[in-house]
């Protein structure tokens, strides 16, 4: 087994703890964390959106129900389209998505929230990863190969360009089997951004929650594209590093410019190191195209910023104290190994700070 199955390998090991231990904490836990400046508000908090999350989502729910006893999360991981037309139609309380709302769903979502601004809070950072199925092949890839790939312009994985990355692999004489998020997704809508921002005209399609379908076959949902790639041999998509670790997927090493590097912890964090805003105050929505261009040695910026798209103001009282005693616990008690386990990286420093008054924002 290469050193990429042992890493593997031992992910999926922690992961499968991880689980473990959040059974039990629910199981037997229940009310042994302290949280201070908690509400004393019990009932169901419901929230929708990206399934890139759903996990971390699984986890926090865990933690709350521990925290604030008698209250609950539902989150319906339907993906971060229909999680923000629930959002803006006040069927939940906040939607998980992973990309900002339009102009025009802020205006939207402005009139759902009594007249008061929503706020982008980036509160689930999930690195992307480009997972193949071959073997025991470790790949390494550039963004411009990458967009190839996925355009359908290099469909063989014997391919010079692909040959010239990895000296040495014996690649396969067979065809590249690409697959996509089939429905709506944040996560499709950062990757195709990614595409445009890293490999300019190469990629030639605007970003979209909707992946263009002239290339490659369709799944749902992160856990969907993760599955269907385990089934296929030489096929390749983009998805949450997690879901790719849990099926056992080789993950690319991509190289942005300055050699290839490997998504892990330390790449991420270098990257978002440099993290800017497009907006302004309590609303932290990121700027992604300076991010995704991020050339800088051991920085890995194909990063997902999931957010909580949730109202400043106008909730009712029971709705609003249950939102905030969940987002407090998510950021006090759930920013931790348990957290890096499930595939996430854990928020921190000056930007977990960033997070902490814009919940306390909310009014």
């Amino acid at each position: 087994m290469n050193a990429a199955r042992h890493r593997t390998a031992a992910m999926i090991g922690l992961t499968a703890v991880a689980g473990l231990t959040l059974s039990a904490c629910s199981e037997e836990g229940a009310g042994n964390i302290e949280v201070e400046g908690l509400s004393e508000v019990s009932g169901e908090l419901q929230g929708e959106g990206a399934s890139s999350q759903q996990r971390a989502m699984d986890y926090f729910a865990s933690l709350y129900e521990q925290a604030a006893p008698g209250s609950t999360l539902s989150y319906n991981a339907s993906g971060s389209g229909a999680g923000q037309k629930q959002f803006i139609g006040g069927e939940v309380a906040f939607a998980g998505s992973d990309s900002p709302l339009k102009d025009d769903q802020v205006a939207e979502a402005t009139e759902r929230c009594s007249g008061n601004a929503p706020l982008h809070l980036p509160m689930v950072i999930g690195p992307v990863a480009i997972a193949y199925n071959l073997g025991d092949i470790e790949l390494t890839l550039t963004p411009d190969v990458v967009a190839k790939i996925f355009n359908g312009d290099i469909t063989e994985w014997n391919d010079p360009a692909i040959a010239e990355l990895n000296d040495g692999a014996d690649l396969p004489d067979s065809e590249i089997e690409v697959v996509y998020r089939s429905d709506e997704s944040g996560t499709t809508d950062n990757f195709m951004k990614f595409l445009s921002a890293s490999a300019g005209d190469v990629w030639p399609h605007e970003h979209s929650k909707a992946f263009p379908s002239g290339t490659g076959a369709g799944a749902k949902g992160s856990s969907g594209v993760a599955d269907q790639v385990k089934e296929i041999e030489g096929s390749i998509t983009y998805v949450e590093s997690g879901f790719a670790e849990d099926n056992g997927l080789g993950i690319a090493k991509i190289d942005f410019g300055n050699g290839p590097v490997e998504l892990n912890a330390e790449s991420v964090n270098t990257a978002l190191e440099n993290l800017e805003y497009k907006s302004e105050g309590n609303d932290m929505v990121v700027d992604a195209e300076k991010l995704f261009q991020q050339d800088g040695e051991g920085a890995y910026p194909l990063v997902l910023t999931t957010y909580e798209i949730v109202c400043s103001s106008g909730y009712d009282d029971e709705t609003r104290d249950l939102l905030k005693n969940f987002l407090k616990v998510v950021l006090e008690e759930g920013q931790g190994e348990e957290l890096a386990n499930l595939g996430y990286i854990p928020v921190d420093g000056a930007f977990k700070d960033k997070l902490v008054d814009a919940v306390d924002s909310i009014n």
